[in-house]
């Protein structure tokens, strides 16, 4: 009976150790830019995506229209954070639990622009628009032409942005808490646009 006991109490331990080795695996954050070339990504659209001095620039093509680079992988719960750096024209923005068609996205952007124009905020493109924009008096916290720090959790229904350490929103939605997809980082169309990523990591959650 002792001896039973003893294996019992072995057999418990090892699924304990198991158990907490997969939830440090599934907390551990990965990163999706190698800081050589693409792997792991799609180009959506003619804009230019590339690879420069070890960070991830996309820059308007000839058409000026919109592009977009999803990651190969699909996520439902979890943290991404990136560091970008907007040059001339900045606007563009982070994609959760999106599909891409062409240069149709059906998802949820946390927006990246110029200052003024509601950096961390959340829009759905080709559906509701702007669900919820930051108060105007965070704008401060973005640093035009230098370095920025964009981090952005979802779980569940609920997503909230962060900005050089700063929350800017907090959402709850049911739409946005029945999907999943890819990350995907946006050029918006126009033209002029140039903006600089890196250190691109994600924790699935």
């Amino acid at each position: 009976m002792i001896k039973m006991k003893k294996q019992l109490m072995l057999v418990a331990s090892i699924c304990l150790m198991f158990a907490f080795q997969a939830e440090a695996q599934k907390s551990k954050a990965t990163s999706l830019f190698n800081g050589k070339d693409l792997t792991g990504w799609t180009i959506y659209g003619t804009e230019k995506w590339f690879v420069e001095d070890g960070l991830l620039v996309c820059e308007s093509g000839p058409d000026k229209g919109y592009g977009y680079l999803g990651t190969d992988e699909s996520f439902k719960d979890f943290e991404v954070e990136v560091d970008f750096r907007q040059q001339a024209n900045g606007n563009s923005g982070i994609f959760i639990r999106s599909s891409i068609e062409g240069t149709k996205v059906s998802g949820w952007q946390a927006e990246v622009a110029p200052p003024g124009h509601d950096t961390g905020g959340v829009y759905e493109s080709y559906g509701r628009g702007w669900l919820i924009k930051p108060d105007p008096e965070k704008d401060k916290y973005l640093k035009m032409g230098k370095w920025n720090t964009m981090k952005v959790r979802v779980v569940g229904p609920t997503i909230t942005t962060w900005l050089n350490g700063h929350e800017m929103i907090t959402l709850t939605d049911d739409k946005i808490g029945e999907a999943e997809g890819s990350i995907a980082l946006q050029i918006h169309d126009g033209g002029g646009i140039k903006v600089e990523w890196r250190k691109l990591k994600v924790t699935r959650l």
